[in-house]
């Protein structure tokens, strides 16, 4: 009997410890969950009210530079000339492009941004920027759309898309262009960039020539386009601050990722320029993934290989005198816009001057020492930087 009546005592002990110990841990739990919350709720607050902030920064940029401005549309307007976003052009890291109509019957390219990165710079950018210049060949912004997520830049429409699809030779298109167009497309290229530098009352480093970024109208007559990733600069200043590292891999000149090179300037548009013209001319990437990273060449060092052996670089089209003679200009004037010391390069009026010039004219530059690097297989294609040539 005794027995009996300890063993229902303990068990009642044991549920009493039990239930205790339970609703301690669900009265932490409870605490842990309303502290989590509470944090929760405090980072959603400053997130958006971060983001209130940088949209209320780039509202504030756009109206002090409405003068400027081209005309600014609504969302439902920029849904109403895509047809409801019926036909892409092309697809890239910050968005969508879609052909569009205005209401007087014109096409256009619409320019739908994913989001607002950071402090809206990218946007800011392409708004303000561009809605300086007046030229030839830079790509005209029409108008640009930004109500509440919703930001969109439109464009003139360029029939023949960017100058990437053309100077490939695994591109079927590239039969299209024979060599004295490409030489015109380059020339038109450094009379833009030239305007950027010189002929703007600020100066407008473009930080991304590549070309991708070059569009072609019906014409074949280029236009400097994507100007996210621009820097404005008064006329005077040489050398600018530049934070990070900006533009995209094998064209990028090195003192803008490493500063022993030199000071960030306009010449790193023209380093830009240089490699993007030798593409032309030799028909193939400076860093291409579809090369066996075994046997990789340097790709300046291929160029002047076969300038020094007068040697014929595969360029498709009909050959003659002319069109071999631009070529060589072509090269020249590309090594010279490659040298490693930003001194050295010529500024883009001089590369104007080289390219219309006579050939005989032209010195050949020293070799050059820096470009596209040996990759191992196990590298990734993102992590291309500049290295040394043999």
């Amino acid at each position: 009997m005794f027995l009996s009546l300890s063993l229902v005592a303990g068990r009642n002990n044991l549920k009493l410890i039990l239930g205790t110990a339970a609703l301690g841990i669900g009265i932490l739990l409870i605490l842990l969950f309303y502290i989590i919350r509470k944090l929760s709720l405090s980072e959603s607050r400053v997130f958006w009210k971060n983001r209130s902030e940088s949209y209320q920064n780039v509202e504030n940029i756009l109206k002090n530079y409405e003068c400027f401005s081209p005309k600014r549309y609504t969302y439902s307007d920029i849904k109403k000339m895509t047809n409801s976003f019926r036909v892409k052009l092309g697809q890239g890291g910050f968005g969508c492009v879609f052909k569009g109509t205005l209401e007087n019957g014109v096409l256009v390219a619409v320019k739908v941004l994913k989001g607002l990165k950071g402090s809206g710079e990218e946007f800011i950018n392409e708004v303000v920027a561009i809605s300086r210049t007046s030229h030839v060949n830079i790509v005209t912004l029409l108008g640009f759309c930004f109500e509440g997520r919703n930001r969109a830049l439109i464009y003139e429409f360029m029939p023949n898309g960017s100058l990437e699809r053309f100077i490939y030779d695994r591109n079927s298109t590239f039969r299209q262009l024979g060599r004295e167009t490409l030489y015109q497309i380059a020339v038109g290229i450094s009379r833009g960039l030239e305007y950027l530098h010189r002929g703007c009352n600020m100066r407008i480093l473009h930080f991304d020539i590549k070309p991708h970024n070059v569009l072609l109208d019906e014409d074949f007559c280029p236009k400097i386009s994507d100007f996210g990733l621009a820097k404005l600069c008064p006329q005077k200043e040489s050398i600018i601050s530049l934070l990070g590292t900006r533009g995209t891999a094998g064209y990028i000149a090195p003192e803008v990722f490493c500063r022993s090179f030199g000071g960030v300037s306009h010449k790193s548009d023209v380093y830009s320029y240089g490699m993007m013209i030798l593409e032309m001319v030799g028909g193939r990437k400076n860093i291409d993934d579809g090369v066996d990273q075994t046997t990789e060449l340097c790709f300046p060092h291929w160029i002047y290989k076969r300038l020094e052996l007068d040697e014929e670089l595969r360029l498709q089209g009909n050959v003659n005198e002319e069109a071999n003679e631009s070529a060589r200009k072509m090269i020249i004037v590309g090594l010279w816009c490659i040298q490693t010391d930003p001194s050295h390069r010529p500024a883009m009026s001089k590369v104007v001057e080289m390219l219309e010039g006579s050939p005989e004219s032209l010195q050949i530059p020293p070799k050059p020492f820096l470009s596209s690097p040996s990759r191992s297989p196990a590298e990734s294609s993102t992590t291309h930087f500049i290295t040394m040539c043999d």
